[in-house]
C-alpha cells in the first residue's frame, strides 16, 4: 500500500507544542489512549493545533466507550436473555463510528495520511502546475 509519509501532513496555526494532560473526565481507557496518541500528533508529526484538542478528546472518549462496551459484550454476550441484541452492541458501533471519523480528522488512519494536504505556499496561483 502506497501513501504519503505522515511528515507530509501540513501543520496548522497555533500548534500544540507540549503534550497537555488528559482531560480529567476521561476514563482510564480514554486517558491511556490520550497518552498514546497525543505525543505522536504533537512531537512526532507536529500536526495537532489547539483547535484540534476537542477532536482528540472525542477520539479518546470514543475509544474508551468502545472498549467498555466490548468488555460488557464479552461478559454478557451479544444476545440478551430475551433473545434480542444486547444494547451494548449499538453503543459499541456508535463509538466505533465516532472513533473512525475523529481518527480520520486527526490523520491517524493510513487513508487520511495518504490524502494530499492543502498547502498555503508562494506558488503562482495562476499556474496550478508550479511551472
Amino acid at each position: 500500500m502506497r501513501g504519503r509519509n505522515p511528515a507530509s501532513i501540513v501543520a496548522g496555526t497555533s500548534p500544540v507544542t507540549k503534550v497537555p494532560p488528559a482531560p480529567s473526565y476521561l476514563s482510564k481507557d480514554g486517558k491511556a489512549e490520550w497518552r498514546k496518541v497525543a505525543p505522536i500528533l504533537i512531537t512526532e508529526r507536529k500536526t495537532l493545533t489547539h483547535a484540534d484538542l476537542a477532536t482528540l478528546e472525542n477520539y479518546c472518549n470514543a475509544v474508551a466507550i468502545m472498549r467498555e462496551a466490548r468488555r460488557v459484550l464479552n461478559a454478557e454476550g451479544l444476545i440478551t436473555s430475551t433473545g434480542k441484541r444486547h444494547p451494548a452492541f449499538g453503543i459499541m458501533n456508535a463509538a466505533q463510528t465516532t472513533q473512525r471519523l475523529c481518527a480520520a480528522e486527526l490523520g491517524l488512519t493510513p487513508v487520511s495520511r495518504s490524502r494530499p494536504a492543502v498547502r498555503n505556499d508562494d506558488r503562482d496561483h495562476d499556474n496550478p502546475f508550479g511551472i
